[in-house]
């Protein structure tokens, strides 16, 4: 609201003095009174919270009940297996997720460390956090702003907010009083707090300073956004649940059976209790931990850093992603990129070089700016200092042969500045500024060389190029100049002028990110640009790029403020473009397309981006040219800044959810296959076919390195990303998924049976553990023949089958293992027969791939 306060306003409501500040005693009471300036963090996780955290998982507490219960058998060296597996899931969480939480320390970091400010009449320089609402404070170029500051003093001085409002250009800063409810953007006469002078000097009033100010708003929101699940945290929690009353019920059921029929009640409480072991697959967390963190691995190749693992998961199912502009899907870097001169508008590509003399030589002599190892400078000019370089000009030379003489500095009202060159015994001006204030004081225009009297048609001709070129996004500046120059008063330097031409210049898309997009839209994937740029400028980029294709697409930040929630939910659907929004928006925008169900990726890089990253289902923030806040606050970050590497991360992301999912069905199934066998054989009054020491040994080769080998599987690149994105809703058993586990367990179950009632309990491990090895293998692609698959592609699955059926030999040959395990020596042809069995289920996907059979498979899925 302090954009409107005259400063009669501000001294009255701050009790201050607009020329001699504060007084000592006044600034320390208000120190005392409104604290330091600087932004509060919120609590801090000790490591016993984060192993906490990480351990308040319903997978966890299944591991723990299974833990119990083995002990309860004695099965000591099962309890220790279960126990380091949750130590290794809870410790790769910790590593992973322990830096989460520091977007509220680089905050902090980025606050300016000091301060010159007016205390009894006399400039002091403090540290910034002892600046204090009411203080006068003055700035100079290179300065960072200590706080939100109302100026009252301006002299040609602009700030880079880019970081902040998402505003690509440096702002020029004004003292004047604006009108209040203007959006934050528009407020062009208050200094943001860790926003950057870039040129000029200005003194101004404190207003706010730590959390009231506009950064410290956006630390708040930071801190106030919750943290949401992933699709693949929920969905395990969903199947922990399941698989916890699966087992007591099981447990239950099991235990009253035998009662029933009058079995041993000690024995039939360790059947049940083994049974609910074989219910629970104690891997599968394990599994679901190390994949994540293999991808994560893999994802380092394609420059991404994946900050929480369970990201790496939900970018295989995200529907749209909110890009920032500047930096992101832009260089963040001015360009000229259209020329106007001799009654003609040509791309810069397709100037000559040395072409429009006049016109570069301007551009060049009348600019303040300088190139080198660090470039200095108002981006606009810099442009153009780089186009010069682009068309064969030497700056410094040509600076030599003509020096300059005089200047009239750049000014706010008159929108131009004016520099006087000698040229021999003559002086030449050149005038740079905004075209229709130019062309004003133009009597001529240069053609080929030459000054000729400007005629009606050619100053409408000027008018309409330079219209074209505002409606395509760019900025323009005109370039005049005048001869023989005498006179040095600023009416008759800027008299008569000969308009040289025009530059078009812009922030220019990144090569790449047009056939990223285009590649995204195949994949079901919608981009939306949110930026703090004007309207006209983000639907030039949005256009280029394939984002948006009229302007019925585009909304700003405070049209949605007027916009009411239903109407703005309706309208969704349709937006891409969101102009001049705050980081209010931004995370209103973010929530909007999430209650409309659709995951979210945000990406971004600025400290206004923070709050959104952190909104969505995933922020993504850049790592080259992001600030610390936005990368803290972020879930994934690219090295590259390439936003095209999205595309190969959530390749990655839909291969690495396909492969859990393989794992989790396969778990389930293999499992199932062993609570039918026992519950059939109960239900039938047979002997159990198993004991718990089998059941066990069985979950050890199998819900390990099988499993895992499937976690770790190659998927087909084009056939992932011409998949539409997951439905969030869509759970671990769709597409047939319940019908999948139990017809492959009930085939398990039912040669394992028919294993025992042929030779017995030895007969019925071995096929147990060895059928489930056979249909991990068919487990690697449901509509493909095993003939078909590139078995190299996977040797960690050839190593697991092999070493599994080492394993399930050495507890039958072995004499000590068959006494451990009560087994029998089995003969070279018992093998050959149990193997056979073994194999059915690979047999059976093999005929399921027939081609009446899988069409109509595809047509249920």
């Amino acid at each position: 609201m302090y954009e409107s306060f005259t400063t009669p306003q501000l001294e009255e409501t701050f009790h201050t003095h607009s020329s001699t500040g504060l007084s000592s005693t006044e600034a320390d009471e208000r120190l005392r009174q409104s604290g330091e300036n600087i932004l509060k963090k919120g609590k801090d996780q000790t490591i016993l919270d984060m192993i906490m955290e990480q351990l308040n998982d319903p997978m966890i507490f299944i591991l723990f009940m299974a833990a119990a219960i083995s002990m309860l058998l004695r099965q000591f060296s099962d309890t220790a297996i279960i126990f380091v597996v949750i130590a290794l899931n809870t410790t790769v969480g910790v590593i992973q997720e322990g830096r989460a939480k520091k977007a509220m320390d680089a905050l902090k970091k980025m606050t300016a460390p000091s301060a010159v400010v007016k205390r009894d009449g006399i400039y002091k320089k403090i540290p910034a956090s002892f600046v204090v609402p009411g203080d006068l404070v003055k700035i100079e170029a290179g300065d960072q702003v200590p706080a939100d500051i109302r100026l009252i003093k301006v002299q040609g001085f602009h700030t880079n907010e880019s970081a902040l409002t998402g505003e690509s250009m440096p702002v020029q800063k004004t003292d004047t009083v604006l009108s209040q409810g203007i959006p934050m953007a528009e407020w062009k006469n208050i200094a943001f707090m860790s926003t950057e002078a870039m040129k000029g000097s200005a003194e101004g009033i404190v207003v706010a300073t730590g959390m009231e100010t506009e950064l410290g708003k956006i630390a708040g929101m930071i801190n106030d956004t919750p943290t949401e699940l992933t699709p693949l945290q929920k969905r395990l929690g969903d199947l922990g649940k399941i698989l916890s009353i699966v087992a007591v019920v099981l447990c239950a059921a099991l235990f009253l059976l035998g009662v029933v029929q009058h079995r041993n009640i000690l024995q039939m409480l360790l059947v049940a209790i083994s049974l609910a072991v074989a219910a629970i697959p104690e891997g599968l967390p394990a599994v679901v931990t190390i994949v994540l963190a293999l991808g994560v691995a893999r994802m380092v190749k394609v420059n991404t850093i994946i900050r929480k693992l369970p990201a790496v998961e939900t970018l295989g199912s995200v529907g749209i992603i909110c890009s920032d502009k500047t930096g992101t899907l832009t260089e963040n870097k001015m360009k000229v990129v259209e020329i106007y001169g001799d009654d003609r508008k040509l791309p810069l590509s397709q100037v000559r070089r040395r072409e429009f003399p006049r016109l570069m030589e301007g551009f060049l002599l009348c600019n303040n700016s300088m190139l080198g190892k660090q470039e200095i400078g108002d981006s606009t000019e810099l442009a153009l200092l780089h186009m010069g370089e682009e068309m064969g000009y030497n700056r410094e030379k040509l600076k030599e042969q003509y020096p300059r003489t005089y200047e009239i500095p750049f000014d706010s009202e008159r929108k131009y500045m004016a520099t006087v060159h000698r040229d021999g015994s003559n002086e030449t001006v050149y005038v740079k500024g905004a075209c229709d204030y130019l062309l004003e004081r133009c009597a001529f225009v240069a053609v080929r060389g030459k000054a000729v009297p400007m005629t009606e048609v050619q100053r409408m001709k000027i008018r309409m190029a330079m219209e074209g070129m505002a409606q395509d996004g760019l900025r323009v500046l005109a370039l005049a100049y005048k001869e023989h120059v005498k006179d040095k008063s600023e009416s008759a330097l800027t008299g008569s002028l000969v308009f040289a031409g025009m530059a078009g210049m812009m922030d220019p898309p990144r090569k790449e990110v047009t056939q990223s997009i285009r590649t995204l839209k195949k994949a079901g994937v919608q981009v939306a640009m949110i930026t703090g740029d004007y309207k006209d400028t983000a639907l030039a980029v949005a256009k280029k790029i394939g984002i948006a294709d009229s302007m019925d697409q585009c909304v700003t930040g405070a049209e949605l403020d007027n916009m009411s929630e239903e109407r703005f939910a309706k309208k969704m659907k349709d937006l891409r473009v969101f102009a001049r929004v705050t980081p209010a928006h931004k995370v209103k925008i973010v929530s909007r397309f999430r209650k409309n169900g659709q995951i979210v990726a945000m990406t971004g890089d600025g400290v206004n981006d923070a709050p959104s990253l952190q909104a969505a289902d995933i922020g993504i923030a850049m790592g080259r040219n992001g600030t610390d806040v936005a990368k803290n606050a972020a879930d994934m970050v690219l090295t590259d800044d390439n936003f095209s590497t999205i595309e190969k991360a959530m390749e990655e992301g839909r291969g690495i959810y396909v492969n859990i999912k393989k794992s989790i069905l396969f778990l389930l199934s293999s499992n199932f296959g062993e609570i039918i066998t026992m519950f059939v054989a109960v239900l039938l009054s047979l002997e159990t076919p198993l004991k718990a020491s089998h059941i066990l040994w069985v979950n050890l080769i199998t819900d390990s390195l099988p499993a895992l080998a499937l976690g770790v599987d190659k998927n087909d690149p084009a056939s992932l990303m011409r998949k539409k994105p997951r439905d969030p809703n869509e759970g671990l058993f769709a597409h047939g998924g319940w019908l999948f586990t139990v017809f492959y367990g009930m085939l398990i179950s039912a040669i394992t049976l028919y294993a025992f009632h042929r030779g017995g309990q030895t007969y019925a491990f071995t096929v147990l553990g060895v059928s489930q090895l056979f249909h991990a293998i068919g487990m690697r692609d449901r509509d493909k023949s095993v003939l078909r698959m590139n078995h190299l592609d996977n040797p960690f699955m050839i190593l697991a089958f092999f070493l599994g059926l080492a394993l399930q030999v050495m507890v039958t040959e072995v004499p000590y293992f068959v006494q451990a395990f009560q087994t029998v020596q089995l003969s070279f042809g018992e093998w050959q027969w149990l193997l056979g069995i073994s194999a059915i289920p690979l047999l059976m996907h093999e005929i399921l791939l027939l081609p009446g059979l899988i069409s109509g498979r595809r047509k249920r899925q």
